[in-house]
């Protein structure tokens, strides 16, 4: 006997069946279904119990937390160590179509499921909760299944500085593992993932998509059983110890049948609507300036001041003072923890930069990292005790780091965090996250969420940004405490048009941080054009950090061009919605943001390499009014190859064309040099 439930959006309908008052299995994920559809045929028909040879004489159920107890042979969705409890259905709250919350209990464990259908932006939030006698080990969040006509999972892995590498995992069979014991996100892996039912496409095709919103290492299984069925789990990686509750999720799922561009449209429109809430929705994305890579350690007061005059001069709207500012800081071995502005070098404190930056028209921001200590500072000699891991444990980047499970830790770190706020005119903390955990432990993040909780709840006007050596901690769990992500360290324009395109699906572009950074790229060496670090920049939210005194006339002249073009669309662009188009080349990288009223769109076009061919071929652009007529310019005509000859008609001018014409026949882009970004305007005539 089976208990179904039907939950909608309007991309889709999952529907789950309980046999027997089992866990429940997922009959359906995909397309919407009827509203009359006969949900006990459907069980019956997409999860039957018919056995063959080589197998157990019962078909055990794929439920969305395979156990032991039911026979399941594949990965688990809860490592409970000897208990083989048999969760039965105690009760079930439904509102249909829109939300489940649902208990099963047995042999002294207590599984709470909680589904919600979010029809407004087009996603389903899914969420477990276990509890237990003994130490629970792992938890997933709701296992969902995989397409059964899909070849693989794409994945996002990396490193430091090169984050968000796309990684496919083929569907075979047996059960392919990835475990970020980091304690933090990590740069190695996101835990966000598509599952297209075909070839990846950014505009055709059925693409399903997860995203895990918690601020932890992470476990994700993806696996084809011997019978066919496959299915995917998400979940936090614990503390080695376990605990006896533990919650996993939320986990957040949509499903598009137009490609990767529709899980990227649910993605966004639940960010905004759901997860981000900024301090002041009403006010523009300030234009970014950050000192770091400018002075890092060397913080001369004169110095600091030049340049924020010049980064006004140029378009800056908020200045942020990085690592350097507070005692004894001369490099990274020494003084984290102890979050006193050092006397030697501001001997009035921040007032005097602070109210130059103040007096210049912008705001002020600082840079912290609250979770960390050095083992020199006085903060570690006198509560060794704070120290999270062992005493012997390996040292990174020459921290240690605070244990947030503990209240007094917690208290402390506000107390210092408030003084500082108290004192100086901050509107902006950088956070950032140095180095991972000595081991796995799900307790930092609740210790973590917990601080930032109160801290907003006391400062509600002050943004934070989430930077941990770039992207770390880029999840969504940390995007619901703060406003701003540092998505890499690297501000190498190359590596970032890739880094910000394969990120867009899991990142609104006006959290994402990007920035024009030194002529000579601090992390990878090469020197690269000021129109395509400016133009890369004001793809997502806009800033700088390299010393502007190093700047040609040439250089300032077209940062502070592209600064001013920004900061004109900034309203609508950073609201816009983002599509990628597919190119014909690999070297090629296009983005379209399309205003929220329809009438405007901007179009980043990105030669990243050499390109296959001699000439560009035609370029679709998606999302228009197609019966509107479109006038179409360059952003910057200067980005055009000074190679191209016999002229081109956006080189010297506008075109107009219908949107039914720019979607299907497309337009054939100026000659661009590798290693270049045009970028198109368009705007919907009358």
């Amino acid at each position: 006997m089976r208990r179904a439930w039907r939950l909608d959006t309007p991309a889709q309908t999952l529907v789950l069946a309980s046999r027997d008052g089992g866990l429940p299995e997922v009959a359906h994920w995909g397309a919407p279904l009827p509203a009359d559809e006969d949900l006990d045929a459907l069980a019956a028909a997409l999860l039957p119990t018919e056995v063959t040879g080589g197998m157990a004489d019962v078909r055990p159920p794929l439920t969305i937390c395979p156990l032991a107890a039911d026979g399941h042979g594949g990965a688990l969705g809860a490592d409970l160590g000897d208990a083989r409890p048999r969760l039965m259905l105690e009760s079930a709250d439904y509102m249909e179509g829109r939300s489940l919350r649902a208990v099963f209990a047995g042999d002294g464990h207590r599984y709470a499921l909680a589904v919600d259908a979010d029809a407004e932006t087009d996603v389903l939030v899914l969420s477990a909760t276990l509890e237990a006698s003994a130490p629970i080990r792992h938890l997933a969040a709701p296992a969902l299944p995989g397409p059964p006509l899909g070849e693989a999972v794409t994945t996002f892995a990396g490193r430091w500085t090169c984050e968000f590498q796309r990684r496919d995992v083929p569907w075979s069979a047996g059960p392919h593992l990835r475990e970020i014991r980091e304690g933090r996100t990590s740069h190695v892996a996101h835990p966000g993932l598509l599952m297209p039912a075909g070839p990846l496409s950014h505009e055709t095709g059925e693409v399903f998509a997860l995203v895990l919103g918690q601020s932890t290492g992470h476990r994700l299984v993806v696996e084809e059983l011997p019978d066919g069925r496959r299915h995917v789990m998400l979940g936090p990686v614990l503390h080695p110890a376990g605990a006896t509750r533990v919650e996993a999720g939320p986990l957040y799922a949509t499903r598009s049948g137009a490609g990767a561009n529709g899980v990227l449209d649910a993605f966004h429109r639940h960010l905004r609507a759901r997860i981000v809430r900024f301090p002041d929705p009403a006010r523009p994305r300030p234009v970014h300036y950050n000192s770091w890579e400018a002075v890092y350690f060397r913080h001369d007061i004169e110095e600091l001041k030049e340049i924020a005059t010049r980064a006004a001069a140029l378009g800056a709207e908020r200045f942020v003072l990085d690592d350097g500012w507070f005692e004894g800081r001369a490099d990274d071995t020494t003084s984290l923890g102890d979050w006193i502005v050092d006397a030697d070098k501001y001997p009035e404190g921040l007032h005097p930069l602070l109210g130059h930056v103040r007096a210049l028209g912008m705001r002020f921001g600082l840079w912290v990292e609250p979770e960390m200590a050095s083992p020199a500072s006085d903060l570690a000699r006198a509560h060794p005790e704070w120290i999270l891991g062992a005493a012997d444990q390996p040292r990174a980047r020459n921290q240690l780091v605070l244990d947030l499970a503990r209240e007094d830790v917690r208290d402390h770190l506000l107390s210092r965090l408030e003084a500082l706020l108290a004192e100086y005119d901050i509107d902006y903390l950088k956070w950032d996250h140095n180095r991972a955990l000595p081991g796995p432990d799900h307790r930092q993040a609740e210790g973590f969420a917990a601080l930032l909780a109160r801290l907003r709840a006391a400062h509600p006007m002050v943004e934070i940004e989430s930077c941990a050596s770039g992207g770390g901690r880029l999840d969504w769990g940390a995007l619901a405490l703060t406003q701003r992500v540092w998505l890499s360290d690297s501000n190498d324009a190359l590596e970032r048009l890739r880094i910000q395109h394969d990120a867009l699906p899991f990142l609104i572009p006006e959290v994402t941080g990007s920035h024009v950074g030194p002529r000579t790229c601090h992390t990878s060496g090469r020197i690269l054009p000021m129109r395509l670090r400016a133009w890369t920049a004001a793809q997502r939210h806009f800033g700088f950090e390299m010393d502007p005194r190093e700047l040609t006339p040439e250089e300032a002249e077209i940062l502070a061009g592209v600064c001013a073009w920004w900061k004109a669309r900034r309203d609508w662009l950073m609201p816009a919605r983002r599509l990628r188009i597919d190119t014909d080349d690999p070297t090629r990288l296009a983005e379209i943001a399309i205003a929220p009223d329809g009438a405007r769109f901007a179009l980043w076009l990105a030669q990243v390499a050499t390109p296959g061919r001699a000439m560009p071929v035609r370029l679709r652009i998606p999302g228009l009014d197609r019966d509107a007529r479109w006038r179409v310019s360059l952003a910057d005509p200067h980005a055009v190859s000074p190679l191209s000859r016999g002229g081109h008609p956006l080189a010297s001018g506008a075109i107009t064309l219908s949107g039914a014409a720019l979607a299907g026949a497309g337009l054939a882009p100026p000659l661009q040099d590798p290693q270049s970004v045009l970028v198109l305007e368009g705007e919907r005539l009358p």
